[in-house]
């Protein structure tokens, strides 16, 4: 191999570098052009901040722009909160209309853009469920969302779990397709304890035997308060058999006085609505129809 020729300089030799011969590239060259060749994972964007953003109400990598006051908020449920809060004006309290949102901003890069499911600018998924309908983004998506055409909004707990009765105009269990006392407009009022509006509720609703429904949390409650009549048509909410029973043992053991021994009255029966003429006792009334004391006295 040929040496680069020496240079004699007083006591000390050079060596005079080859100017025709490339150098070689610094560690950061070499970085950096090991970084610009690197292709991007289009999947890494779309997973980029999954389950960080969002609020108490969803996990969700946008926010959305009310079109009826102009203002953003992280979801339509933080809206509704912040604009009818007791301490707005009651003039300017308001619900956001859902399906007329129109416009998002990505919370990775903070770019204002018409709805979509991923951000026009970074690429980001901004909801793993995506509703274009409702407006609707998710990324937890064990809640099993769906949506349903009957109802007109997105429901969660898995379609094959749900079907929609066009008669109540609401999503039910499976469970009760072919057992549930069909009520018009069933879920499209307040629940009766909490006055939260049942249709677009976020926790869970049951039905009622009478056809009327409730949240779960609410029915739950009433019992826990020995509440067993339905609050709307005061029919009971349960088997109240076993209870019945317990009154005829009671009202057998207790006899009343003989002024009142021969007293009749007029009861209403709220479970089967028929109209009886009994014996007065101060326990309860039996109706002699159904034999369920959930009855109320009636004028004569």
């Amino acid at each position: 191999m040929m040496e680069a020729p020496m240079k004699q300089s007083g006591s000390v030799q050079f060596l005079e570098p080859n100017d025709s011969q490339p150098k070689s590239p610094t560690f950061v060259q070499l970085e950096l052009k090991r970084v610009e060749d690197t292709p991007i994972d289009p999947n890494s964007m779309l997973e980029k901040g999954c389950m960080e953003y969002g609020c108490q109400h969803y996990r969700r990598r946008c926010r959305i722009k009310a079109p009826c006051c102009n203002e953003i908020f992280d979801c339509r449920h933080c809206h509704n909160e912040a604009m009818n809060n007791i301490k707005v004006d009651k003039m300017k309290r308001h619900d956001i209309p859902r399906h007329e949102v129109q416009q998002v901003i990505c919370s990775i890069c903070g770019t204002e853009q018409e709805v979509r499911q991923v951000c026009i600018n970074c690429g980001v998924c901004m909801g793993k469920y995506f509703c274009e309908i409702c407006k609707l983004f998710d990324d937890d998506t064990s809640k099993k969302q769906y949506h349903c055409e009957g109802c007109g909004i997105c429901r969660i707990g898995g379609r094959e779990n749900f079907f929609h009765c066009y008669k109540c105009g609401c999503c039910y269990s499976v469970v009760l397709k072919n057992s549930h006392a069909c009520v018009e407009g069933a879920m499209h009022h307040d629940c009766p304890v909490c006055f939260e509006y049942l249709f677009e509720s976020r926790n869970d609703v049951t039905v009622l035997p009478c056809g009327h429904t409730i949240h779960k949390s609410c029915l739950k409650e009433m019992q826990d308060h020995y509440q067993y009549a339905c609050p709307i048509c005061s029919k009971s909410v349960c088997d109240m058999s076993k209870v019945w029973e317990k009154f005829d043992v009671e009202i057998a053991a207790t006899p009343m006085p003989e002024p009142y021994q021969n007293k009749m009255v007029s009861i209403l029966c709220n479970d089967c609505g028929s109209k009886s003429h009994v014996q007065y006792h101060i326990v309860a009334q039996k109706c002699p129809k159904c034999k369920s004391y959930n009855t109320r006295q009636m004028r004569d």
